[in-house]
């Protein structure tokens, strides 16, 4: 399947400490995490206009001193096979590039990483490494897909490209031993952020009744992994 964009951002100064940037947003996920905030990305993506490249293309190009680069986010980016062309046409306008990933699709993510077309990659860790842990917290029950996500990780720590490791974290899914569990394994990784889950327009509508964590508890979570990994910190996303 050749990508699709349903999402075009023109500017975010969320999607990638330090930079301005244009985000596009891809269809499909193979994940359903109840608290997903693009529900409509994976469940329902016929319902958004498909942006042409060239749009995307003729924007960058007009404000390339004004935008830094761009993250491609989903959805789920690696679901589609012309992903690295995707990324190289972007890359020829001019613009850096930061992949957000559930981190299901290591081979895909090999390609990428080897072919060095990709400035910075963000991969999401739902849960402690434990299967019954990411099922919950994923929304999967498939066991292989789980392995995956293992091999991401390690593929992402080895590459030797930028990256960081994120957490959303969710009172009916993560305490602080959860986080701290998450850090021990990702011991030494470059940067672990922790986003605040929002109870708007979630997948599973029940997660609109959990109120999010205070900032000053995530906090407290960010200071108890920070002893496992070089950064941490609570995301402004």
């Amino acid at each position: 399947m050749k990508i699709r964009i349903k999402g075009f951002i023109q500017n975010s100064l969320l999607d990638w400490e330090g930079k301005i940037v244009s985000t596009l947003c891809t269809p499909y996920c193979n994940f359903r995490c109840p608290y997903c905030q693009n529900s409509g990305l994976v469940i329902n993506p016929d319902q958004y206009e498909t942006v042409s490249f060239e749009t995307i293309a003729d924007y960058l190009s007009e404000h390339r001193d004004w935008v830094d680069g761009v993250c491609l986010t989903g959805g789920e980016p690696c679901f589609f096979e012309d992903l690295p062309d995707f990324i190289k046409r972007i890359r020829h306008v001019g613009m850096q590039v930061k992949l957000d990933t559930n981190g299901t699709f290591p081979g895909m993510l090999r390609r990428v990483l080897e072919s060095n077309i990709v400035d910075y990659v963000a991969m999401d860790i739902k849960a402690p490494l434990d299967f019954q842990s990411y099922s919950k917290s994923a929304g999967m029950k498939n066991g292989k897909l789980f392995e995956k996500v293992k091999e991401s990780i390690k593929l992402i720590m080895k590459s030797g490209v930028d990256y960081e490791f994120r957490t959303t974290v969710v009172p009916a899914l993560h305490e602080k031993a959860d986080i701290v569990k998450i850090a021990k394994h990702i011991e030494g990784a470059r940067k672990y952020a922790l986003q605040n889950f929002s109870n708007r327009e979630t997948l599973d509508p029940e997660f609109r009744r959990i109120k999010p964590y205070d900032i000053e508890e995530l906090k407290e979570m960010c200071k108890s992994a920070s002893s496992y990994v070089k950064v941490c910190l609570v995301s402004g996303k």
